[in-house]
């Protein structure tokens, strides 16, 4: 009887605040554990980059750029885990017990936890930040002396692309006259970029009528076309094939059909592409003189509206 009693004497002088923060732990192991067993399940490759389309070898920007959206949803989920449990633990060690009655006790601030509040986003902000600009200054400057220069005009809706280099050129025909009879795109008669791979390559891109915007889905990156202005895109293709791309902004009825393909080849097919667009005579480049929007800066021209 006596071993009895004390053992519930032991049992009886644990708090219930003791009780109640081994209840918390369980609870805030519960997140931790499913991440971790997601983690230890292991990755597909396309989950590793983040769910983005391409991969880290498809230009020498495409790597850093898969880089800085991975980690910054690494790091989001930690912070977004932490948070989580800090929410789970308040709820469950603060809540309301049983035989409780009137008001908590109500405090007016915490200055050590408000400046941890305030420092850490600040601290987060600032790093994304730091690497975004590292990695667009990475991706803006221009290395110099590129082995190819093309200009791409964009135009309602089609696209032309002129190889300054070889003093050739490649005329996009309009998207609605590439509909078939049903309404469908041709998509045999889309306009088509050819790279060489492994080349240093300068992009000078505007635009001939409204704004549009240049985008290869697995480049990672797009560049707006401004009338009156030129935008420059510095890249090297760096795995061959055929990659899509597509107008980025809203510019008129055929916006969703003004598609193009770029097909990155080995320099000994991008030269016989080269040979066959001087054969069929398109000799020449297609300038600022096919340029529909008269009303630009230093024109002296008026709008259609306004004539």
């Amino acid at each position: 009887m006596r071993r009895n009693s004390e053992r519930f004497q032991v049992r009886s002088h644990r708090s219930p605040r003791r009780l109640g923060r081994s209840r918390l732990a369980r609870w805030a192991a519960l997140p931790i554990g499913g991440a971790a067993m997601l983690v230890l399940a292991g990755c597909t490759q396309e989950q590793v980059q983040g769910f983005l389309p391409g991969g880290p070898d498809v230009t020498n920007h495409t790597e850093g750029i898969i880089n800085l959206w991975v980690n910054s949803w690494i790091v989001l989920l930690v912070v977004g885990l932490i948070t989580w449990a800090l929410i789970i633990w308040a709820a469950v060690a603060y809540r309301r017990r049983k035989g409780q009655t009137g008001m908590p006790a109500q405090l007016r601030y915490n200055m050590p936890i408000e400046i941890f509040f305030t420092v850490v986003p600040l601290i987060l902000v600032l790093g994304f930040f730091a690497f975004t600009v590292r990695e667009q200054v990475s991706i803006e400057t221009d290395p110099g002396d590129p082995d190819v220069l093309i200009e791409v005009y964009g135009k309602r809706w089609a696209w032309d692309f002129n190889y300054l280099d070889e003093n050739v050129y490649s005329a996009g025909i309009q998207a609605q006259d590439r509909l078939n009879l049903d309404g469908s795109l041709d998509e045999s008669q889309l306009p088509t970029l050819y790279l060489p791979v492994g080349q240093k390559v300068e992009l000078n891109i505007e635009s001939r009528d409204v704004a549009h915007s240049f985008w290869v889905v697995d480049f990672l990156y797009k560049k707006d076309m401004i009338p009156a202005k030129t935008n420059y895109m510095y890249f090297v293709p760096e795995k061959e094939g055929t990659y899509a791309g597509k107008c980025a902004e809203l510019c008129g009825e055929y916006h969703a059909d003004m598609l193009f393909q770029v097909k990155v080849v080995s320099q000994a097919e991008y030269d016989a592409y080269i040979e066959s667009l001087r054969d069929e005579g398109f000799e020449g480049r297609l300038g600022d003189e096919l340029n529909v929007n008269q009303n630009l800066p230093g024109t002296g021209g008026t709008s259609e509206d306004e004539s």
